[in-house]
């Protein structure tokens, strides 16, 4: 097989120099050769059992890249050649997820985990269903699209909703199948997966970096995530990343390929499917029927996750069957059917030379130990939170002492606990402040809280740590007014609260007195300012620093209810009605928009003329739904109304609570009353929920302008 491999490249690599070969016969070695390199590719990347030698692989290889080029027209995208990466972008888009990409709610120990699977049951009214365990890998999360076999595009996971296009620099990783394999191709797949950069090849790297006078990287987790966001590819080429690949987002069955019923119903099944087309799925994926042989597998991998070449920081636990993922839906940014349950962080020990305090923008009084500088998690440590009183209390802290400090979550630097062995006799006792460290006001803790916070609703701390939020880039994005611009201004009186900065304009002048505030900066500013104005109501939201309220709850309160004016109206009823939107956060809403003083900073803001309303920009990429306006109405049998009425919005579409003639369609479920009436007497498309996905697949293959044949068995 090797020598008649050799000889045939040999063959017509001389026919290609002596330019005998046909276009006919081009383009059809053309393609044999690429179906031979995807093969190869994959049992190497993929499998782990390549056939033939490395060099053989190469003289395949270069034989494509002479035909192409030579046959310059023959090049596709998704040709291996292609893999070098191609010239660099000035700068990533942004895409639209077709399905928000969630991130996962974590258990810490077996008790939590229990808690989960309780839960799970009551709501299922079994304790009888499968789990998928997959090890939680720690890279970077991405979308891959495929039409028809061919990847066209894949993006990071962003903020779930919205991530950023990195099509050039995926088509790099070798494991990453460029067209698919097997008979069953589904017409569009959207796939999930996690780019990681092995152990092993990173230490390599790095070796190689220091050789050459380089810095070395810190850790493989941050170097995979940067190889992907470079904007040459031709660098993510240099690295050696790798992916594995663990659900399916969007699944569209091909008129030819299979039928509705070979379509996954579980978790397992979609990853049966997934090794099938080519694509890299761990070899230590697992199914189990009690929770009980979950924590045996947990306490496994636990003790034997040093032996993996990637990095690892739990295991994910899946109710298997996809059905029941869809009844269990998700809450806030997290699905229900799944949890992490992670691993100990790691820990290291060192001193704790001092501890002090910090006011929140609530007026949180928070205590944080400042440490002898410590490498522990991949990164330097110099200060970790103490949390509160209680915890310092409990742990029996007192300056001085050794401690334990561990990275929670691997982000979060805290101290676990003491260590008295080490305890000298120097060691202070740490005492909460009585008065408030920036105002000198009385601080006071509420009972049933942990927290003591300082209610001095004049205090420059919570209002220089709230301004310094509101600016900030997931807010209102206001460049040139850092912390020590903010706490300037307010020491100056010209803050009294975040709705002062759109007063700032008539101020131009005492603001050019200020020192360090030069004229071009406060013009600047000025300008930032004024463009802040038309941020999105999910981004006002935000900024104006609601407890419990992210960018993801934000974006769920704006496109449900359309305007600031509608949600400062709103009762705890309604909000929680809300898919995604619990008791805590309601309460945190209702309670924010009851204060006066909250209520006075945004009648400032109106008068300044700040957006409030959400709208949707025309002709934004991934946006298929944008123009049309939906009415939703019935019991659907897979989602929550609000889910539809968000996944439209988030899709460009408008949702509208009656019928009208500017009505596009109506997505209708049982009981849908007299709405059915109003729709039928203006003409409007009534769709079924199962329509309703039809539309927007179709709709997205045409905003990718894509011509792809349709399907009355598409999902």
């Amino acid at each position: 097989m090797t020598v008649a491999i050799q000889d045939d490249i040999g063959a017509r690599n001389s026919m290609v120099r002596g330019g005998g070969v046909p276009e006919w016969d081009a383009r059809a070695r053309v393609e044999w050769l690429r179906n031979q390199i995807d093969r190869h590719d994959r049992l190497y990347h993929v499998m782990d059992s390549p056939e033939i030698t490395d060099a053989e692989f190469d003289a395949l290889l270069r034989e494509l890249r002479a035909l192409e080029s030579d046959r310059p027209d023959l090049i596709t995208a998704n040709s291996p050649t292609q893999r070098v990466g191609g010239a660099p972008a000035e700068g990533f888009t942004e895409v639209a997820h077709l399905r928000p990409m969630l991130s996962l709610g974590n258990a810490f120990d077996d008790a939590e985990l229990m808690a989960w699977h309780r839960r799970t049951a009551s709501l299922l009214e079994t304790d009888e269903f499968d789990m998928v365990c997959e090890l939680k890998y720690d890279g970077l999360a991405v979308a891959l699209m495929y039409e028809n076999g061919e990847f066209t595009r894949g993006a990071t996971r962003g903020n779930g909703a919205v991530g950023e296009d990195v099509t050039s620099n995926l088509r790099t990783v070798k494991s990453i199948p460029l067209r698919l394999t097997g008979s069953q191709v589904p017409e569009l797949l959207e796939v999930r997966g996690e780019v990681y950069f092995p152990k092993s090849k990173f230490h390599e790297f790095n070796a190689k970096r220091v050789a050459e006078g380089l810095p070395a990287y810190v850790n493989p987790r941050n170097t995979a995530a940067g190889s992907l966001r470079q904007l040459d590819p031709r660098l993510t080429a240099q690295r050696p990343l790798d992916i594995f690949v663990y659900s399916i987002g969007v699944h569209s069955e091909g008129r030819h390929t299979m039928g509705a019923a070979d379509a996954p119903s579980t978790q397992w099944e979609a990853l049966d499917l997934l090794r099938q087309l080519g694509f890299k799925t761990s070899p230590n994926n697992m199914r189990f029927s009690t929770i009980h042989e979950v924590i045996d597998w947990y306490r496994h991998w636990r003790e034997a996750v040093r032996e993996l070449d990637y990095d690892c920081d739990g295991l994910v636990v899946k109710v298997d069957r996809l059905d029941y993922q869809q009844h269990l839906g998700d809450v806030g940014r997290e699905p229900r059917w799944a949890i992490a349950y992670k691993f100990p962080a790691e820990q290291a020990t060192t001193w704790l030379n001092d501890v002090r305090f910090n006011v929140g923008r609530t007026g949180s009084i928070n205590p944080y130990a400042v440490l002898e500088p410590v490498y522990v998690g991949g990164a330097t440590v110099r200060q970790a939170t103490l949390h509160n009183e209680d915890y310092i209390r409990s742990r029996n802290l007192r300056i001085g002492d050794k401690v334990v400090v561990e990275r929670a979550g691997e982000v979060i630097p805290q101290v676990v606990r003491a260590l008295p062995s080490e305890r000298g006799c120097s060691d202070t006792y740490i005492t909460m402040p009585r008065v408030c460290p920036s105002c000198d006001e009385p601080v006071t803790r509420i009972a049933d809280e942990a927290m003591s916070y300082c209610r001095n609703a004049s205090c420059p701390a919570q209002l220089v740590r709230l301004i310094e939020h509101f600016v900030s880039k997931g807010a209102m994005d206001i460049e040139g007014l850092g912390i020590k611009q903010g706490r300037a201004l307010i020491e100056a009186g010209h803050l009294r609260d975040a709705g002062d900065l759109y007063s700032l304009t008539e101020r131009r002048d005492a603001l050019i007195d200020m020192d360090r505030m030069a004229e071009k900066s406060v013009d600047n500013l000025l300008s930032a300012i004024e463009q802040s104005k038309s941020r999105p109501l999910s981004r006002i939201l935000v900024a104006l620093g609601i407890n419990f309220v992210g960018s993801e709850v934000a974006d769920l309160l704006a496109r449900n209810f359309g305007s600031m004016d509608a949600l400062q109206e709103a009762e705890e009823e309604s909000l929680v009605s809300i898919n995604g939107i619990g008791p805590k956060i309601a309460k945190s809403v209702v309670e924010y928009f009851g204060r006066p003083s909250n209520r006075e900073v945004l009648d400032k803001l109106r008068a300044a003329g700040v957006n409030m309303t959400e709208e949707t920009a025309p002709g934004a990429e991934g946006t298929p739904l944008e123009g049309l306006r939906f009415v939703v109405t019935g019991r659907l049998p897979n989602y929550s109304r609000s889910a539809i009425q968000g996944r439209i919005k988030e899709l460009g579409g408008a949702v509208s609570v009656s019928v009208s003639s500017k009505t596009n369609y109506m997505v209708a479920g049982e009981g849908g009353g007299s709405k059915l009436a109003d729709a039928e007497k203006h003409e409007v498309t009534i769709l079924s929920e199962d329509e309703f996905e039809q539309l927007v697949l179709d709709l997205f293959r045409r905003n990718l302008h894509i011509e792809l044949p349709l399907s009355p068995e598409n999902s």
